[in-house]
């Protein structure tokens, strides 16, 4: 017979532990472990009890299906915003599941409520389950939103068998919101809301009804320090698509990016602007992060990365400041680029193009905020180095990009012709791209074709600017 007993269970990772401490060990989180009600077993896995539990249960093999045929992909639903209906893949899939992560504040419970809009208008019926706010605060923001008259079903409610119930009892809903997956409960779990077996349940239950009434549904999720989903990792797993609202609250844009979709293609990117009036899609991101570039003299340690989010082009301006030599130890400080990545490329620098680096402060940014995760931004970021430390800049009218070895070798980068291609329309009429380059395929005015650094510093295109150091001087004799 079963005795009840209390496991501990960590809210970060979900690992599950005899007793309490104060750090976790799959996870290293401090603080993190919780007591949880649970049963224990007293008959041992495996033994006779269990082997001839298992001989009585009689079971049919499962009907499998052939790989050819099926049926073809569901239709999808628009959100009426094509920023986000792009990161979804196409729009919203009849009975998929979607976690919408994001920092607090960053325009999550805004960009939903646009998203259920856009879909109400469209002669649909949705509803808005919120359990951190009360009816009259998304009044209030809908109000401000412009979306006052649309038939937008609200509950501010916490249970999740209640919003399953909606879900099956409504024969004709097309999408349903949960703000946020934290603050639901289920019943017969005897534990706060928010702890790993709350949330699990509760999606479980929520996933179970879509799937069944063919519901899209929209789970948010409240993010840890780190920038990762809170709650249990199985989460993630449960759904079809994962979707991160990025953004500096300093900053008026914001960036949608999905790592995980089942039903399109995953790291797809969307990009909004926030203005008084709620989430303004912005179709063309490039000139967003290109906007100060605009009307400004050529200035150094700026140079263009031609570089692609998912399956979408993206020019973006790489910054660097290299500091005077100084007896203290130097500073190395990045802002949207691997911070290992930046290292090694001032070791290669100094090691394979005499650059000296060591002893100075190092300092890299990505303007507007973007964090860059391509090799292939190597080679914007050592021209934005070099141009820093020559004090020569780099043509306004170049693009660069090739993935840096430590040979000194740049290495060429895929999907060539599409980075040239959105350069050329955005009026740069010049690239230092990799020497593997094909120059039919290649529609751009001039094209610099780099083997190695050394190429990159003694040729065009950074030495076409006059000279401004007298360590350059020194350097080039």
């Amino acid at each position: 017979m079963a005795r009840s007993t209390s496991r501990f269970v960590c809210q970060s990772c979900g690992s599950v532990t005899g007793r309490w401490s104060g750090k976790c060990e799959s996870c290293e989180a401090w603080n993190s472990i919780i007591e949880e009600p649970g049963s224990l077993s007293t008959a041992p896995i495996g033994g006779t009890k269990a082997t001839a539990a298992r001989a009585k249960i009689r079971t049919s093999p499962l009907p499998l299906e052939p790989l050819a045929g099926g049926n073809p992909p569901p239709p999808r639903t628009s959100t009426g915003i094509q920023e986000l209906d792009r990161a979804l893949g196409g729009g919203l899939v009849p009975g998929g599941v979607t976690l919408l992560g994001g920092d607090p504040g960053i325009g999550k419970s805004t960009l939903l409520l646009q998203a259920l809009g856009g879909v109400a208008n469209a002669g649909h019926e949705v509803v808005y389950v919120s359990g951190e706010e009360g009816i009259d605060q998304i009044r209030g923001r809908a109000e401000r939103l412009g979306l006052a008259e649309a038939t937008v079903g609200l509950a501010a409610a916490t249970s999740a068998d209640a919003a399953a119930a909606t879900i099956s009892n409504s024969k004709n809903l097309k999408l349903i919101v949960i703000d946020s997956i934290q603050t639901m409960y289920a019943e017969g779990v005897e534990s706060a809301p928010g702890s790993v077996a709350q949330v699990r349940a509760s999606a479980q239950v929520l996933i179970a009804a879509a799937k069944r009434s063919n519901t899209a549904l929209v789970l948010v999720g409240h993010v840890t320090k780190d920038g990762a989903i809170a709650g249990p990792r199985v989460l993630e797993h449960m759904v079809d698509a994962v979707l991160y609202f990025e953004g500096d609250a300093s900053q008026h844009y914001r960036i949608l990016r999905a790592v995980k979709n089942r039903f399109g293609p995953a790291d797809a990117l969307g990009v909004f602007e926030m203005t008084g009036l709620g989430l303004k899609e912005v179709p063309n991101p490039s000139t967003l992060f290109l906007a100060e570039r605009q009307g400004r003299d050529p200035v150094t340690g700026a140079a263009v990365f031609a570089g692609f989010r998912g399956a979408r082009p993206l020019l973006v301006e790489v910054q660097a400041l290299v500091g005077a030599p100084s007896p203290a130890s130097p500073r190395r400080a990045v802002v949207g680029w691997d911070s290992a990545r930046l290292a090694m490329t001032l070791a290669v620098l100094e090691s394979r193009a005499g650059l000296p680096f060591s002893g100075r402060d190092v300092f890299l940014s990505v303007a507007g905020g973007l964090k860059l995760e391509e090799p292939a931004a190597d080679l914007a970021a050592a021209a934005a180095l070099v141009s820093a430390l020559l004090e020569r800049p780099a043509p306004s009218e170049c693009i660069f990009y090739g993935e840096l070895a430590l040979s000194g070798e740049v290495r060429p980068a895929p999907q060539a012709k599409s980075r040239l291609d959105e350069a050329e329309r955005l009026g740069f009429a010049e690239a230092a791209v990799p020497s593997e380059i094909k120059s039919s395929r290649l529609r751009i005015t001039k094209i610099n074709r780099i083997d190695n650094l050394v190429q990159l510093i003694a040729a065009q295109p950074l030495l076409k600017a006059p000279k401004t150091s007298d360590w350059a001087n020194r350097y080039d004799e």
